[in-house]
């Protein structure tokens, strides 16, 4: 392999992974209710067709992210399956997603998924959303999967999840309480099963 060949492939990762953290990015940015973040994602002209809303999501962060504030308590948009295709400084992405929520009205938690089909562009060296359309595959209502009060504590344990900054995903650098390090709760479970 000659030194260009490898250039041109190192290059290709590179462009790739700085696309799917663009994609991830606009995630965030939504689920925390980062307006700063999810502008970060879109080049200032781009149009994104997500149904509910077509527009440029760089230029009215706000109104984008004010459904889910009106409606939602918490959200995740979850990545999966991501396929992009490189042509020079324009990348066409197909990134499918499924979206969780816990509804401020019934139903409590609703899922859907679909794909996010986006034109990447790179300007100036930094690659953002020229265009997006945001299809919606498939949703529905899932089945209790309620975790036994003292479970859902533990789970919670970690730390808030909040959707602002104050949320643990911006903490720089992440520590964990050396209190829960010296005393696990794994440890204090397995103290009330054994004999």
């Amino acid at each position: 392999m000659s030194d260009s060949d490898l250039e041109r492939r190192l290059r290709a990762i590179e462009d790739r992974q700085e696309i799917h953290d663009c994609i991830v990015r606009y995630c965030r940015g939504v689920d925390r209710l980062d307006a700063e973040l999810l502008a970060s994602a879109y080049h200032a002209d781009a149009v994104d067709d997500h149904g509910i809303y077509v527009g440029c999501p760089a230029q009215e962060p706000d109104y984008f992210l004010a459904f889910h504030k009106k409606h939602q308590k918490a959200t995740q948009h979850i990545i999966t399956n991501h396929f992009c295709d490189l042509d020079g400084d324009v990348a066409h992405c197909e990134t499918y997603w499924i979206f969780a929520a816990m509804n401020v009205a019934e139903p409590e938690l609703s899922l859907g998924g679909g794909r996010y089909i986006d034109r990447m562009e790179r300007r100036d060296g930094r690659w953002a959303i020229a265009a997006r359309k945001c299809l919606c595959d498939w949703q529905g209502e899932p089945g209790d999967y309620a975790l036994p009060p003292e479970q859902l504590a533990l789970m919670q344990a970690a730390g808030p999840a909040t959707r602002d900054r104050n949320d643990p995903s911006y903490e720089r650098p992440l520590t964990i309480d050396p209190e829960r390090i010296a005393n696990p709760p794994q440890a204090r479970q397995a103290e009330k099963v054994l004999p």
